[in-house]
């Protein structure tokens, strides 16, 4: 059957185990290689602004694309509940490429100056708020809700394996044709990723299910807003997550760097908690998607979320790399499978016309909250030294697991059978 160039995906297709479903397997494909695809964007980028301006400029570049991408994502999830997240996620993927591929044409023949990559990165980061709540949408209507936990685990597995091939590959490209080439790879990516994505199919909602997309984009916006707020799980779900980021994103990114300098362990030390973080997250990410369902999802996640924020802490009082390093992977496994846990819940409770609204909420909780929490714990560590840096934002991030079990619907929750 089609309907508006869309063909609805058979029952017998979507019963499916998803890791057999070649629908799926195109979409996580596809995910897959936009991710591999913005990290070597960002090398490339890096490198062009380092060789074009000073280094403050180079950090403005760097910067900037994160403006318009938190500024605009709750938009971009009204557009993708409003037009539909397969037609607003092509688009947008598009519409990188074109601009990724343009800006590789460029550097081949000039050399630009910092303002036209200010300018690239701000294009960039407008796009990522359309393209980033409706991939997030996607999952649900190419699968069906007993299948969703498993999509999540393969798609966290997916970002642990983007987050490994793409810095050598972005380094390679860099290294052997300069930023033009990097910029070529990572449009050659979007490409891949486009034509993977224009492949997938997607149910259409019925015509109940499309309620209020008549309505004005601000009416929307608030619709979806008014929507998280009243529901009994979304609500303190999304509270978790954000709660939870504001401890954690500081000191696993720019705590642990800082701690290895003061330590004196290095580069290599810190390459092996940050290892231990991927690894971990890996295996519970993977755990997911073999399993396909984990029992008492909602208890289950705020406890992953609790456990992971007291290995957080525990990483700045390690009496050695060794053990920051075990402590890391503790971190990895226990908030990888809460944050895993976390993306199929809400995929399973949420109504499916709210999908790209609620997806940018979600979103916009790590895309808004990290680049505050940077500099903040920085000039802590800079004060205060680690300890107690590490052990008041584990105190925070665990807040928000506690917050979820005193929710008690949340604590009941459960992934479909």
């Amino acid at each position: 059957m089609t309907t508006t160039g869309i063909r609805t995906v058979s029952v017998a297709a979507s019963e499916r185990p998803a890791h057999r479903d070649g629908n799926v397997l195109r979409w996580l494909s596809a995910y897959t290689a936009s991710m591999v695809g913005d990290s070597v964007y960002f090398v490339a980028l890096s490198w062009a602004a380092t060789r074009s301006g000073s280094p403050a400029q180079a950090g403005l570049v760097l910067a900037v694309g994160s403006l318009p991408r938190a500024a605009l994502m709750l938009g971009g999830g009204v557009i993708a509940d409003r037009f539909g997240p397969r037609r607003v996620v092509i688009g947008s993927d598009a519409v990188r490429c074109a601009v990724i591929l343009a800006v590789a044409v460029l550097l081949l023949v000039t050399t630009p100056g910092i303002w036209l990559l200010v300018l690239v990165a701000l294009v960039f980061g407008a796009v990522d708020a359309l393209f980033l709540p409706s991939v997030g949408a996607l999952p649900p209507r190419i699968t069906t809700p007993g299948q969703l936990g498993r999509v999540q685990g393969m798609r966290g597995f997916a970002q642990r394996v983007a987050t490994v091939a793409a810095a050598p590959l972005g380094g390679l490209a860099v290294a052997v044709g300069g930023p033009a080439a990097g910029f070529a790879v990572a449009g050659v990516l979007f490409a891949g990723s486009l034509v993977l994505l224009m492949a997938v199919h997607v149910q259409e909602l019925a015509p109940d299910e499309k309620a209020g997309t008549d309505d004005s984009a601000w009416r929307q916006l608030v619709d979806g807003l008014a929507y998280i707020r009243g529901h009994r799980v979304l609500a303190p779900l999304l509270l978790v997550a954000a709660v939870m980021e504001l401890g954690f994103a500081g000191p696993a990114n720019i705590g642990v760097v800082l701690l290895a300098d003061q330590r004196g362990w290095g580069a290599a030390g810190m390459a092996w908690i940050v290892g231990g973080f991927g690894v971990g997250a890996g295996a519970a990410a993977l755990l997911l998607a073999v399993r396909g369902r984990i029992g008492r999802a909602g208890a289950v996640q705020s406890w992953g979320v609790v456990a992971g924020s007291i290995a957080l802490g525990a990483i700045a009082f390690a009496p050695s790399v060794g053990a920051a390093a075990a402590a890391g992977l503790c971190v990895g496994l226990c908030t990888g499978l809460g944050g895993a846990l976390i993306g199929a819940l809400l995929q399973t409770v949420t109504e499916p016309a709210y999908l790209g609204r609620v997806t940018s909420v979600a979103t916009l909780f790590t895309v808004g909250i990290a680049p505050i929490a940077y500099p903040v714990v920085g000039a802590a560590i800079g004060a205060w030294g680690a300890e107690p840096v590490f052990a008041v934002s584990a105190a925070v991030s665990a807040a928000g697991g506690v917050l979820g079990l005193c929710s008690s619907a949340l604590r009941r929750a459960e992934l479909p059978s």
